[in-house]
């Protein structure tokens, strides 16, 4: 299990990129672990084994406590990034095909206490 820095250093530790202007994840490193991340936050995105490649298993209370990373169906994402659409009807971005989530329990960029959650919960990496 990866461990979490303070604020300060956390963000000293990431190299981040972007892939498009308006993609809505980039990726950080903090010490030799490389990681998805939400693009506006910084904050560690997570995938659930319970769902399927294009198909997201994680609604209600799930849902709630790990919110989906929302897409626009107009936006360019990079090779390996795609929307799934939700039930409710909007879309969700995946990486190879595996819809990502924040985790609500995570207070501050560098924060990854989502790892490992019931057994079925992972920090995304690329």
């Amino acid at each position: 299990m990866l461990k979490t820095l303070p604020l300060a250093a956390a963000l000293a530790a990431f190299a981040t990129t972007a892939f498009a202007a308006d993609a809505p994840v980039v990726t950080g490193k903090l010490g030799e672990a490389t990681y998805l991340m939400d693009a506006g936050t910084h904050m560690t995105l997570y995938t659930f084994d319970k769902d399927e490649k294009g198909v997201s298993n994680c609604y209600d209370m799930c849902a709630a406590n790990w919110p989906p990373v929302v897409g626009d169906a107009d936006m360019e994402l990079p090779s390996g990034y795609s929307l799934i659409t939700r039930k409710e009807g909007y879309e969700q971005v995946a990486y190879k095909g595996m819809p990502l989530y924040g985790w609500v329990k995570d207070e501050k960029p560098g924060d990854m206490t989502g790892e490992g959650v019931n057994g079925v919960w992972h920090v995304a990496r690329p």
